[in-house]
């Protein structure tokens, strides 16, 4: 049983790694300072699955992945390190626990918070070699947002993948 758990995390990590990819650098809107994709997506399911190791070591792939693939890609370790965080975050507080709009909403405000207003912001001044209150205004903005906007997602979409086999829990 323990070989096909295996095999298991291996292929979801496969797809939701393909579909992180796809609605982080296809199916997004970029400027240089910013960012609106729907990457958060696959990475907050899969760690829903999986849980926060396994969706932080998913999160990180996707992001190398999707650096490399999509030129001029901008890989910067320190964007790898937030989306790691961004995994753990997600599954420490989704996986194997009741899962309400609210319990949604506090996730992704500490993700808002820490991710993409704190590490983020850094990884931007570092990378540009400007301040970063240059960057934290108009990311602010969309944080405040995108924020409900994240949870209302994620929410619908735990609501519908509960309802397939391959996603509930096995005991």
């Amino acid at each position: 049983m323990q070989k096909n758990k295996k095999t298991e995390v291996i292929v979801f990590a496969g797809v939701f790694i393909a579909l992180t990819i796809i609605f982080t650098h296809v199916f997004a809107i970029q400027t240089i300072f910013m960012r609106v994709s729907f990457g958060f997506l696959p990475i907050a399911l899969f760690a829903m699955k999986f849980g926060r190791w396994q969706g932080a070591v998913m999160a990180a792939i996707a992001d190398v992945l999707g650096g490399v693939i999509f030129f001029p890609g901008l890989f910067f370790p320190g964007f790898t390190v937030s989306a790691f965080c961004t995994g753990w975050i997600f599954g420490h507080f989704f996986y194997e626990k009741k899962i309400s709009f609210s319990h949604i909403l506090i996730t992704v405000t500490l993700i808002t918070l820490f991710v993409d207003l704190g590490l983020n912001t850094v990884w931007l001044a570092l990378l540009y070699n400007k301040a970063a209150a240059t960057f934290f205004v108009s990311r602010l903005l969309k944080a405040i947002v995108f924020l409900p906007i994240e949870a209302c997602l994620i929410h619908i979409m735990y609501k519908q993948v509960g309802h397939f086999t391959l996603f509930q829990r096995q005991v």
